[in-house]
């Protein structure tokens, strides 16, 4: 796998409504046999022409959106206020550093030790913490950022300890960037690669583009939580990194059809990928729009582990990584002919 491709992608800006960053790079990284447009909720969808038309339509979907901020109030003192756009834990936000139209700010609030009884105790919302700009005044921060500007985590991209990356926007730049390596890759059937928009504030993208494109078979590439970490029991861990991809049986918006997901699981072994499935309902992803729509489409998730998701510091694995590349590609091919 192209892990610098993964790196671009991931330290792109792009939140929910807001992706044509992502969207541009990916264009500009198309090969000439694929043809592509533009729908008008912002998703990208390419189609890729191989040497025959295949038994069955098969669509993978990736997200290009990721959890970010917008601005919401600026106060007398030059202090910006924002809003999540999509989940994100407020614990993962005190301290941090985001930027909003290139300006780096810190996340604030009132200090620890200025609290007292159970204040002391809890984790303030987002709507009482601010952002530290360094601005002097509102009329100097209203001459850089405006309300309804976005904001993202100003995160590095980094490769520590035994294979591991650390980065922002994994979920789900590396189901984008699975998808681009395989359109640059020579095909023997034609199929589509659907890059959705505001997956994170509700599976939007995929609403409208599952009935555009209406495939026989939908494989949609994502992260999903890994909480294998101290202190947290063997079953409540939902997957773990290192043990290969994620095919889900269940998540909080979709019952996977039981004979898909155990083809799929089939499919993984008889290729010798790595492969595990989720111990706890939990997350979800494009297929819950996916599954229902144009009358119901045969859908199947595949997720990369990932520990501390939708934060400033989301960790994989880079051999997860190429497992999930390798099903992606063999579900394809699979499902492509029948």
């Amino acid at each position: 796998m192209n892990f610098e491709l993964l790196k671009t992608l991931c330290l792109l800006n792009g939140t929910s409504g807001d992706e044509k960053k992502v969207r541009d790079f990916i264009i500009s990284n198309l090969p000439d046999d694929c043809d592509y447009f533009v729908d008008p909720i912002g998703n990208l969808i390419v189609n890729k022409k191989g040497e025959i038309e295949p038994e069955n339509k098969v669509a993978l979907f990736a997200h290009m959106d990721e959890v970010g901020f917008i601005v919401t109030y600026i106060n007398d003192d030059g202090f910006v206020y924002v809003a999540n756009v999509g989940g994100i834990d407020n614990s993962a936000l005190f301290g941090k550093k985001i930027t909003v139209n290139g300006h780096i700010g810190v996340v604030g609030g009132k200090a620890i030790h200025q609290c007292s009884g159970d204040e002391a105790k809890k984790i303030p919302e987002i709507s009482d913490m601010c952002v530290d700009f360094g601005f002097e005044n509102k009329e100097i921060a209203e001459k850089h950022l405006n309300l309804g500007d976005f904001g993202y985590f100003k995160a590095d991209f980094i490769e520590f300890g035994n294979d591991m990356i650390k980065s922002k926007a994994l979920d789900d730049r590396l189901g984008c960037a699975i998808m681009l390596e395989i359109l640059q890759e020579k095909s023997k059937t034609n199929y589509t690669c659907v890059f959705t928009v505001q997956e994170e504030v509700g599976t939007r993208g995929a609403t409208v583009s599952a009935y555009t494109v209406n495939p026989d078979y939908a494989i949609v590439l994502e992260t999903t939580t890994a909480s294998d970490i101290p202190d947290t029991p063997e079953n409540k861990r939902v997957c773990k990194v290192g043990n290969g991809a994620v095919v889900s049986f269940m998540d909080r918006g979709t019952i996977y059809n039981k004979d898909l997901y155990k083809k799929a699981r089939e499919i993984a072994d008889k290729n010798g990928i790595a492969n595990q499935t989720k111990t706890v309902v939990a997350g979800g992803n494009d297929a819950a729009a996916i599954h229902k729509a144009a009358g119901g489409i045969n859908t199947v998730a595949v997720s990369l582990p990932c520990r501390y998701i939708h934060s400033a510091s989301s960790v994989g694995s880079k051999k997860d990584m190429e497992c999930v590349k390798a099903l992606a590609k063999a579900l394809l091919e699979e499902f492509s002919n029948g």
